[in-house]
């Protein structure tokens, strides 16, 4: 059965700039899953979802949709993909023409995909919808989006994604731009599309926590490239690349003897200004070998569901997979504790 999506060998270059570097990544629609893509600004994870939706090609390598390469799809099968696969954006108020009512976002990819054969069956199916993502249609349909909350916003662009019934959703940032009140709930309605519908997710995220929360797999990306990759648990409990290690240890603790700011990296001395021809991380690195700059490392299985890019595992056996997805988990694993929301 061919993967939901992939990507082969997929780099992106913006000039000199490499925002992808050769990466390899599946994902089965089957189990139904959530995976997060998580890293630092800059690290690749939009530029990842854009090649993924098909709204910017790759400068090499290939993406394919249930096997299709999606640069040579048809003028059908590109409608199908673009039913098919829906984004969430960061920032819902760029999405919205504010000339238009909120409706209009709604009823054009009715039009559009054809979902209903009349106007009170196109107007039942927004309406249930929005219902879905706890809004209210005769508080919503009609209004302008500027007399919307940026949450009732944001809920407007997850009910837009549920109308196609996709198979998969793109959710970049999805919560980053609502008050934390409002998070959990955006969250609980992701996780039940995925639960309830079927809809896998692909949640790019600098969150880990948000990450934790919801997703079973993770991918760790740094300039590009991976770090670690593998089930969520894992990877947030236990890391093993020192780049992991930096994100998880930034995350607020309620720990009052905690110092703000994560754990602090003391690079040594040597590698100030150095060029890195091997592993990217190894000008910030404090376990920085000397292959490190002249080789890039592989990947290294340090789990089942585990792998991570860094030379400090180079006793481990080197994945034969050049796939990240292949240390996904098929279902969350626990490490050393509690079962996440998910698995509760």
């Amino acid at each position: 059965m061919s993967a939901l999506i992939e990507l082969r060998g997929v780099t992106k270059k913006y000039g000199a700039f490499t925002a992808l570097d050769n990466l390899t990544f599946s994902l089965s629609g089957s189990p139904p899953s959530i995976t997060a893509v998580a890293g630092e600004s800059g690290s690749g994870k939009t530029t990842f979802a854009r090649i993924v939706l098909g709204f910017i090609p790759p400068s090499s390598g290939q993406v394919f949709y249930l096997g299709k390469d999606i640069a040579r799809l048809s003028a059908a099968e590109r409608q199908q993909f673009r039913r098919e696969v829906q984004p969430i954006f960061q920032d819902p108020f760029d999405v919205f023409n504010p000339f238009y009512r909120v409706d209009h976002v709604l009823t054009v990819p009715v039009r559009r995909f054809r979902l209903a054969d009349s106007e009170a069956a196109g107007q039942r199916l927004i309406e249930d919808a929005l219902s879905r993502v706890g809004l209210r249609p005769k508080d919503t349909l009609g209004r302008f989006p500027h007399e919307l909350s940026g949450g009732q916003r944001q809920r407007i662009m997850v009910a837009r994604a549920v109308l196609t019934r996709p198979k998969l959703i793109m959710a970049d940032e999805p919560v980053s731009m609502v008050d934390a009140s409002l998070r959990a709930t955006i969250l609980d309605e992701l996780s039940a599309l995925t639960r309830d519908l079927g809809i896998s997710i692909v949640y790019i995220t600098h969150d880990l926590t948000t990450a934790y929360q919801i997703c079973e797999n993770i991918l760790i990306l740094y300039q590009g490239c991976v770090a670690e990759a593998g089930s969520v648990d894992r990877v947030i409990r236990d890391p093993k690349h020192p780049y992991t290690r930096l994100l998880v240890s930034s995350i607020p603790m309620p720990d009052r003897t905690r110092i703000w700011g994560g754990e602090e990296l003391k690079v040594p001395e040597a590698s100030a200004g150095r060029l890195a021809n091997g592993c990217r991380f190894a000008p910030r690195c404090p376990f920085v070998l000397e292959e490190c700059w002249s080789d890039p490392p592989p990947k290294f299985q340090l789990d089942a569901d585990r792998i991570a890019t860094c030379f400090l595992h180079k006793k481990s056996p080197i994945s034969p997979d050049a796939d990240v997805a292949g240390a996904f988990a098929a279902s969350p694993t626990i490490v050393n504790g509690p079962p996440t929301r998910a698995q509760q």
